[in-house]
C-alpha cells in the first residue's frame, strides 16, 4: 500500500467509552468527534489525549492527521479511550519498536488498556451490591 493512501484504523475501550481512530498522513491535525483537539474546553482532557503525540515527537506528530470518534461513558473515560486508540495507531503507523517501548515505560495503559468494567445492577437492588436497609432488629 502506498504512503499516500495509507489509513490506519484502531479501536480502544475504557469503562463504557469506545473510541475509533483513523490515522492518515497529513499536516498534524487531530479531531475528536469532529472538533479540533486544540479547542476542547477541558484542559485535563485535552492534555491526556495529546500525550501520545507529545511522546512521539514533533516529527511524527506533524506528519499525520487523526480523526477520533468516541461514544459512551464519561468525559475522562472518553479521554482515556481516545488516548489509547491514538497511541495504538501511532505505533502501527510508524512500525517503530522504539516508540512502543517509550509508551510502555511511560504508561502501559496507553497500549494495553484496563479490562475493568462496571458491574451491572441486580434485581430489587439500588445498585450492583447494595441491598435495602432494615429498620428493625
Amino acid at each position: 500500500m502506498s504512503q499516500q493512501s495509507q489509513v490506519i484504523i484502531t479501536y480502544a475501550r475504557r469503562k463504557m467509552a469506545r473510541a475509533r481512530c483513523y490515522l492518515t498522513p497529513g499536516k498534524g491535525r487531530v479531531f475528536v468527534n469532529d472538533t479540533p483537539l486544540e479547542i476542547i474546553p477541558v484542559e485535563m482532557v485535552r492534555m491526556k489525549i495529546m500525550e501520545p503525540l507529545l511522546l512521539a515527537g514533533e516529527k511524527i506528530a506533524s506528519s499525520i492527521d487523526a480523526k477520533i470518534y468516541v461514544i459512551g461513558g464519561g468525559i475522562m473515560g472518553q479521554a482515556d479511550a481516545a488516548r489509547m486508540a491514538l497511541a495504538r495507531a501511532l505505533v502501527k503507523f510508524t512500525g517503530s519498536n522504539e516508540l512502543l517501548q517509550i509508551y510502555k515505560v511511560y504508561d502501559r495503559t496507553m497500549l494495553a488498556g484496563d479490562p475493568r468494567q462496571t458491574e451491572s445492577e441486580k434485581w430489587m437492588r439500588y445498585s450492583a451490591r447494595r441491598w435495602r436497609q432494615k429498620a428493625y432488629r
